[in-house]
Parts: C-alpha cells; structure tokens; sequence
C-alpha cells in the first residue's frame, strides 16, 4: 500500500493514477516489443480486472493518453496503444517511477545490487505461489 501511495503521489502532477500509470507503463513496454495487445490481454498482464483495465482505458483515451481500436481479427476485442502524447507522458512517469524504486531499494544497495535482485526474484517468488483459501470440504490436515 505505501508503494501504491507513493507512487500515486508521484504520477499525480502527470495528471495519473497508480492503476493508470500500471496500465500506461505496461502498454509501453509491450508495445517496444511489437505488441498491440488487447485489453485482455493487457489486463492478463498487470494482474488488473478487464473490466477495470476497460475502464481505465476508457478515461485514458478521453485523456487523450491511449487510442482504442477494434482488432481487426476479432470485432469484439479492442486494441490499445499509446498517443504521441501518452508516449509522453509515460516516458516522463516511468523516470519518476524509477527514481522512487532507487529510493525504495537504497537501503539494499540500489536496483542493480546483488541484495536487490535477490529481493526482487524472492518477492517475485511469493507473488507466483498460489493462495486458494481453504474451503470447508477441504479436509483438516493434522
């Protein structure tokens, strides 16, 4: 939550959310690789709702940030990618973003000390481990 708030802070006088910044930044980086991915797709890949990534792309295009587009190899999935202007104003929240990760991992060394990634690769380890919640037909464990 404190990296939320932070970086909220952080994106505001961009005139950005967290949630948009996540969506915008991750837009960015998929399309540097060729990518026009879907909203479904781009939620697949923040971890956010699609409805939510809809929503937020939806104010984003009125922002004038994103375009959407009907993917010509399916008329009901929408394409997103960045204006002129939302290349912009990404490239400028990513080196905010960026300085307060440096903030953030200083006391390890900084991003590209051994300490941080070592953090990096166990927080990114206990993000991938499944969390099911136990149900009441599970049987107790002894």
């Amino acid at each position: 939550m404190k990296w939320r708030v932070a970086v909220d802070r952080a994106v505001a006088p961009l005139g950005l959310t967290h949630a948009q910044y996540a969506v915008m930044a991750s837009l960015y980086g998929m399309s540097r690789s060729g990518l026009r991915p879907s909203q479904r797709r781009l939620a697949d890949h923040t971890g956010l709702e699609a409805l939510y990534v809809s929503k937020l792309a939806r104010a984003l295009e009125a922002g004038g940030l994103v375009a959407r587009t009907r993917d010509p190899d399916d008329p009901r999935a929408m394409q997103l990618s960045l204006t002129e202007q939302g290349h912009d104003v990404t490239r400028r929240a990513i080196t905010v973003v960026q300085g307060l990760l440096d903030q953030l991992l200083a006391p390890l060394g900084g991003q590209d000390s051994p300490r941080a990634r070592q953090f990096t690769s166990d927080l990114a380890a206990l993000l991938d481990a499944p969390l099911d919640p136990p149900t009441e037909n599970d049987e107790e464990q002894p």
